[in-house]
């Protein structure tokens, strides 16, 4: 006889729950262990936590205990009660809240999703899923090998990882504090505060089990809304101490070129990052009414725009571009030196920059801003972010029209091509055309 359906989870539950189970090795995947702690979302505290082993119809798909690293053998099952048992508990624990865990996406949740098939009855839903494997390898980049769970465990120097579920849950809840601590700490020393959206634009969030378009925008929707109100005191504190969220950017009147150096920044294991220094801090520039001369959407997610520069901008760009291409390994090297600025047409034509629009790519399909595009009303007031989700026609839209910009300057040197790649962190668009 079927267990009856449990009661549904309050709609708005709002602590995260970090999961992960254990299975057998492929070509079968069977479930034997399933753990999940539940945490605060604003201070990532346990709240509660619950694992329990599960005891498989067919005993024979577990393997003797040298096939599995995790040390799950038929005796530690055989007692264990079966799936359907513990199923409300497993509901409970899940239903209605945000997942998170290492690889979420397309592993954990289709093996939930699938032993909740098998007894005949509807899985728990999430209020939304954030992937901390996809999150990590962004922005954590790859310092810590292949971005395993146990890859980055060894890195903080956490210990061995045992797979077991409730011990890998609580291992990547404490890398995920390390790896935010040492990201936030890092871009304060380049005198860049992580805001929200950046933190949110490479999250894996999605609805399993549908492919709607619609539907998964709700629950970014959701779990984006969710995540912000986590970070709503700091960004409270961020805009008292800010003029329009653009405190760290120097405008181009209070810029010396003599006061324009580059810093070596000793990042972990002895990696070395080159960054443009003006009186102390990492120079990032404001530069207000540029013209947006055309918008390059076709090479994704290469987007950028070029825009008309004043005279003024010129010159410390040029400055920059000679500083970088003399003093930084970059000149010593064989790669061909691009210079910043561009002319079109005849050598009265206005100088031009390109200025790349940071985006990332969730899912292997569905592009968000990194770079905040926000609007102007015909009073100057900035009233909210336009757009997060990438869309061609809206960024093509901001062709011939003005924009305020903020940016910062990075020295690169990739694939045979160096030079200084000038990445917007904001854009305020004065969309003039709608105005008139």
């Amino acid at each position: 006889m079927a267990a009856p359906a449990p009661a549904p989870a309050p709609p708005d539950r709002e602590e995260i729950v970090f999961l992960d189970v254990e299975t057998t090795t492929p070509p079968r995947r069977v479930l034997l262990e399933f753990g999940a702690v539940v945490v605060c979302s604003r201070r990532l505290v346990d709240v509660s936590s619950y694992a329990t082993l599960m005891r498989p119809a067919d005993l024979d798909a577990v393997p003797d205990p040298t096939a599995r690293c995790n040390g799950i053998t038929r005796d530690t099952v055989v007692a264990a009660p079966p799936f359907r048992d513990v199923a409300d508990n497993v509901y409970d624990s899940l239903h209605g809240r945000v997942w998170a865990g290492h690889n979420i996406v397309d592993f954990d949740s289709v093996i939930i999703r699938d032993a909740f098939a098998e007894i005949g009855r509807p899985p728990p839903e999430p209020k939304g899923m954030v992937d901390t494997l996809p999150l990590l390898t962004h922005w954590f980049g790859p310092r810590a090998g292949d971005m395993k769970l146990a890859s980055l465990a060894n890195y903080f120097g956490l210990g061995k990882q045992r797979h077991r579920s409730l011990d890998d849950v609580k291992m990547n809840i404490d890398v995920v504090k390390n790896c935010a601590t040492v990201l936030f700490l890092e871009e304060s020393l380049r005198g860049v505060v992580p805001t929200p959206q950046n933190m949110l634009a490479d999250a894996t969030i999605r609805t399993q089990g549908t492919s709607d378009p619609a539907t998964n925008r709700d629950y970014n929707e959701l779990v984006g809304s969710h995540v912000e109100e986590m970070m709503i005191d700091t960004t409270k504190q961020m805009d008292a101490r800010s003029s329009g969220g653009s405190s760290g950017f120097v405008e181009l009147d209070d810029v010396s070129t003599e006061s324009i150096e580059i810093k070596v920044v000793v990042l972990h294991r002895s990696r070395l990052r080159r960054i443009f220094h003006h009186k102390g801090a990492q120079l990032q520039l404001s530069c207000p009414g540029l013209e947006v001369r055309w918008v390059s959407t076709q090479f994704q997610p290469n987007l950028s725009i070029v825009v008309d520069i004043p005279d003024n901008l010129s010159k410390v760009l040029e400055f920059c571009d000679n500083l970088a291409q003399s003093e930084s390994p970059e000149a010593r090297s064989n790669s061909t030196w691009k210079p910043i600025i561009k002319r079109y047409g005849n050598a009265t034509t206005r100088p031009t920059v390109r200025l790349k629009i940071a985006m990332t790519i969730v899912n292997g399909n569905t592009a968000m801003y990194s770079t905040q595009i926000c609007q102007k009303d015909c009073n100057g007031v900035i009233p909210k972010l336009a757009s997060r989700k990438v869309d061609a026609a809206e960024l093509e839209s901001l062709q011939g029209n003005k924009v305020d910009a903020f940016f910062s300057l990075e020295i690169y040197d990739y694939k045979a091509k160096a030079g200084i790649l000038l990445v917007a962190k904001r854009l305020d668009v004065h969309f003039l055309r709608d105005q008139a």
